[in-house]
């Protein structure tokens, strides 16, 4: 059991039978009444972000997760198989658990897969990738200015904006966290 005082960002705990991950929190002592805790949640199987004023006194119970370490093996229609890299165990995850992390899934990616009591709900792929662009539009001479960019197409069939210099066939450096373009890299 957890109190509001020990809450934390990234913390996992239960309410109404479901898992929730703390996105952010904040004290407030208001001039009459009980002090609270206006913190919100993200539901780790839906996704949905919920408010919630968490009364000091209240109790909350710690989620049953746990994070391993295991390696993208491949897709077949809408599941996707993991292996552990330990214990050589696959598990199969459905598309709609993968979220925003299926736009950079490639072959042998090594991701954290998230358990709740044992059963699989969700991954986290690494914050940074390289990945081929595989289709974008050649750039306008001399529109460099205004710091111009145009969408491109990488290979796992993700879209993110670059720089006008960047060409089809070019790796680039993705922040999966952000989907944004970082760099060119020379392969």
């Amino acid at each position: 059991m957890v109190t509001p005082s020990e809450f934390r960002k990234g913390l996992k705990v239960v309410m109404d039978g479901q898992p929730y991950v703390i996105v952010e929190y904040q004290f407030v002592k208001p001039g009459k009444g009980v002090a609270f805790t206006r913190t919100r949640f993200k539901n780790l199987i839906t996704g949905n972000v919920i408010d919630v004023n968490v009364r000091s006194g209240e109790k909350l119970a710690l989620a049953n997760t746990e994070e391993v370490e295991m390696s993208f093996l491949y897709k077949d229609g809408d599941q996707y198989t993991f292996m552990n890299n330990e214990t050589y165990e696959q598990i199969q995850l459905d598309k709609d658990d993968l979220g925003d992390a299926i736009k950079y899934l490639t072959e042998n990616m090594v991701v954290q897969v998230l358990l709740y009591n044992g059963k699989p709900i969700g991954i986290d792929v690494p914050n940074f990738v390289t990945l081929e662009v595989t289709h974008c539009e050649p750039g306008i001479k001399g529109d460099t200015a205004t710091g111009a960019t145009k969408p491109a197409t990488l290979s796992t069939g993700a879209t993110v904006l670059v720089p006008l210099f960047v060409e089809q066939g070019d790796w680039i450096k993705v922040d999966t966290r952000t989907h944004t373009y970082l760099e060119r890299i020379k392969k």
